[in-house]
């Protein structure tokens, strides 16, 4: 479905720009990243739409890439109320209070290691799979670990913008 438009993607190419920039909002917290996207409105496709997402998060400086990653919860605490991060973050609902007191040290260590959340696209992971990951990447060098948040995030921004757009109104 990526390659048409859509009932979502006509309806999102049409709201004023104060309404696009408030739904992309909720898609990534960096501004700049919602500037360029409401740059090159209307899309002709979610396809264009997608990738205009991806050239846009590629192009975040530092400070921007902070602010999209301060719009996301640590893993394991989703924000109360909130769907979306609550969808994203389903694999770690169930996880066992000891899985989740490990993720909870896990996010803090990384934290301190890298200054920002522990970012995964979370989408159809289980909680093991995400404390692997925080495992794996919290010995990276700060440089490999930008790259593989900047590609995390891309990947976060390409599936809700994609909800976005098919999603009914």
């Amino acid at each position: 479905m990526t390659s048409s438009s859509t009932p979502g993607l006509a309806r999102f190419n049409t709201l004023a720009d104060n309404e696009a920039a408030a739904a992309l909002h909720e898609v990534c917290a960096s501004a700049a990243w919602a500037r360029a996207i409401l740059a090159h409105r209307p899309y002709a496709t979610t396809e264009a739409l997608l990738s205009a997402s991806d050239t846009a998060t590629a192009a975040l400086g530092a400070e921007d890439l902070a602010a999209a990653m301060a719009g996301h919860p640590p893993i394991g605490r989703p924000v109360p109320g909130d769907p979306t991060s609550s969808r994203e973050q389903r694999g770690m609902a169930g996880a066992s209070e000891e899985l989740k007191a490990e993720m909870l040290e896990l996010n803090l260590a990384y934290q301190e290691r890298f200054g920002h959340v522990f970012l995964i696209c979370a989408t159809g992971a289980t909680g093991e799979q995400m404390r692997d990951a925080v495992k794996a990447r919290i010995g990276n060098p700060p440089e490999r670990e930008r790259m593989i948040v900047r590609t995390e995030l891309g990947r976060i921004n390409r599936i809700r913008l994609t909800r976005l757009v098919t999603e009914d109104a």
